[in-house]
């Protein structure tokens, strides 16, 4: 080989080490949890070997609820599972945001109360990816539900799921308490397995009062297709946020006069100008199975051995018998004479006996409601006095709503324990705010049924 060929070959060995450090240096370390090396573009800091966080690095890992967001500021808070903590991320242009089947969407497309998948970088507080937990469950617009906020349990259908400490709770994009929802109102459930981790007010709910009501004391009202009350002096009634026929009845007489409920406001409705006609009558002869069975209408006791008059217009039946379940419904009479078969249903005597001991000895102890002091309380609808005051204990789920002029009305939904002993709540003061607003109404129109029957019960 000459000379020259030895230099030649000399330089190709050379060019060719240099090429492999080349290739050995572009080699960057992986990307934090198994996420894509930096591009090759980016250069090692000098003096420490290691590549600077690029738009796809991340450190951290978690599943956690959107609590918050400001697309002005460009953030994100997060509620943490494991510590019951906020942090809040930035959310810049390399930020990834995706529904649950991986789709990117946009920050207005992720909502409130939201289980989410995300991935950051712990050090500048970015944001590198944000998913909606394809693991997270989503019942939304239920209507048919039950909360039993003293076991910490909400019944959806067939269904039991458990609130948590870290379980939210949002109406209108802001966190209200457990005790601000309300049974007519329409939610959305979210949560992981058997546990709700968010519940956001869909529908809400407003306040219905009667204005000169005098002649109609004692009848009945229904609102919409699924709720009678009977009318009682000074009512103040939550009821949905949205738009009602309302049919109010008293000795075949009354109308039915339109009202607009809006979240959060009270509502008046005038029926003044309703006419209730000469009292009419019809007779109704009632079958009870079993015969022993007691008949209560509107809260009186009748001989269901006998025909029973009646006056035209809504009643309230109450039947009870020993080992048979109790039942509540509404008829209407509008005709002269009518019949109506009952059968009760077979329970157990003693359990049934025990459960109404049960309750005569709670209704001899007292809840008080001790603030806001003034505030008028109502209880599921009916007057009770000015705070500071007090009603009798029954165990169960109650609203209690507060009313001071000036002031915006509160309700709150309480769960009431079966302790012999009184309870005590003292609720936050009123937030100031506009009169109640009146709600006009349509001209009446009476609409009296043609044959007795059953209506839906409260």
């Amino acid at each position: 080989m000459t000379e020259r060929q030895k230099r030649v070959v000399m330089g190709i060995l050379v060019l060719a080490g240099a090429l492999g450090l080349m290739t050995a240096c572009s080699i960057r370390p992986e990307g934090q949890a198994g996420q894509p090396a930096p591009p090759a573009s980016q250069e090692v800091q000098q003096g420490t070997g290691f590549v600077p966080a690029g738009p796809n690095s991340y450190d951290s890992a978690d599943t956690a609820i959107l609590v918050k967001k400001d697309s002005k500021e460009g953030t994100v808070t997060l509620l943490n599972l494991d510590l019951s903590r906020n942090y809040t991320l930035s959310v810049e242009g390399t930020s990834n945001l995706y529904d649950k089947y991986g789709e990117a969407v946009s920050l207005e497309q992720i909502a409130l109360g939201d289980i989410v998948d995300v991935t950051f970088l712990r050090s500048k507080k970015r944001l590198n990816t944000m998913q909606i937990s394809p693991s997270a469950w989503v019942y939304a617009d239920a209507s048919r539900y039950e909360i039993d906020l003293r076991r910490s349990e909400v019944t959806i259908g067939e269904d039991v799921y458990k609130l948590t400490g870290d379980t939210i709770y949002l109406s209108q994009g802001m966190r209200i308490e457990a005790m601000d929802l309300n049974p007519v109102d329409v939610l959305t459930f979210k949560g992981i397995g058997s546990s709700i981790l968010s519940i956001n007010v869909e529908q809400g709910h407003g306040y219905l009062r009667l204005q000169n009501e005098e002649n109609f004391i004692g009848g009945y009202m229904e609102i919409g297709q699924s709720s009678i009350r009977r009318i009682e002096e000074d009512m103040l009634l939550t009821v949905p946020e949205g738009h009602y026929q309302i049919k109010v009845s008293r000795r075949g007489g009354g109308g039915t006069k339109e009202v607009t409920i809006c979240r959060g406001e009270e509502s008046t409705l005038d029926i003044g100008d309703l006419e209730v006609p000469e009292i009419q009558y019809g007779t109704i002869i009632f079958t009870l199975n079993p015969s022993s069975a007691k008949l209560y209408i509107d809260g009186e006791k009748a001989d269901a051995s006998m025909p029973v008059s009646l006056e035209y217009g809504i009643h309230q039946l109450i039947v009870r018998a020993n080992g048979y379940q109790t039942m509540t419904t509404y008829i209407k009479v509008a005709q002269p004479s009518g019949g109506l078969d009952i059968t009760l249903d077979k329970v157990d005597a003693d359990k049934e006996n025990d459960e109404q001991e049960d309750k005569d000895k709670l209704a001899k102890y007292k809840v008080f409601v001790d603030a806001p002091e003034n505030a008028e309380v109502y209880l599921d609808g009916n007057y009770v006095g000015i705070a500071p005051t007090s009603f009798a204990k029954s165990e169960g789920s109650h609203i209690i709503t507060l009313r001071r002029s000036g002031y915006e009305t509160r309700s709150y939904t309480v769960s009431v324990d079966g302790e012999y002993k009184d309870i005590t709540y003292s609720f936050a003061e009123l937030i100031p705010g506009a009169d109640t607003a009146v709600t006009d109404t349509q001209t009446p129109s009476i609409t009296p049924a043609p044959t007795p029957e059953s209506a839906p019960a409260q």
